[in-house]
């Protein structure tokens, strides 16, 4: 009687656009609490959509200084980009843009402000 492997060979890894999503986030946040000592204890969290829109339409993210929290949302950062913008690199752009804009908003610079060589 012959034998089979019981375990098969790995899977390849998820690579869909949450997983993307989630890694280009991770990077820029990590980037950040590396370039800024009062980012390191600011939790950056991933939610599909805003509960409600703001004077400015639809936020692409939402801060509690409070709890120390920015909540990034997916599905505004993704879908809302200029027609012609909708592919990866554009993609990836628009979101590390949103981790940069919204940490800058928490801290009270301006985004050009947290680059390696940035007072």
């Amino acid at each position: 009687m012959g034998r089979s492997e019981v375990v098969r060979p790995p899977l390849p890894p998820l690579d869909g656009r949450i997983d993307r999503f989630d890694a280009t986030i991770g990077t820029a946040v990590d980037f950040l609490r590396g370039t800024w000592p009062e980012l390191q204890d600011v939790r950056f969290e991933i939610g599909g959509l805003p509960t409600r829109p703001d004077a400015d339409g639809i936020p692409r993210w939402e801060i509690d200084r409070e709890q120390r929290r920015i909540v990034l949302f997916r599905i505004p950062i993704e879908r809302l980009l200029p027609p012609g913008h909708d592919d990866d690199l554009h993609r990836r752009v628009a979101i590390e843009s949103a981790v940069f804009r919204a940490a800058a908003e928490f801290v009270g610079k301006d985004p050009w402000e947290f680059g390696p060589d940035a007072p």
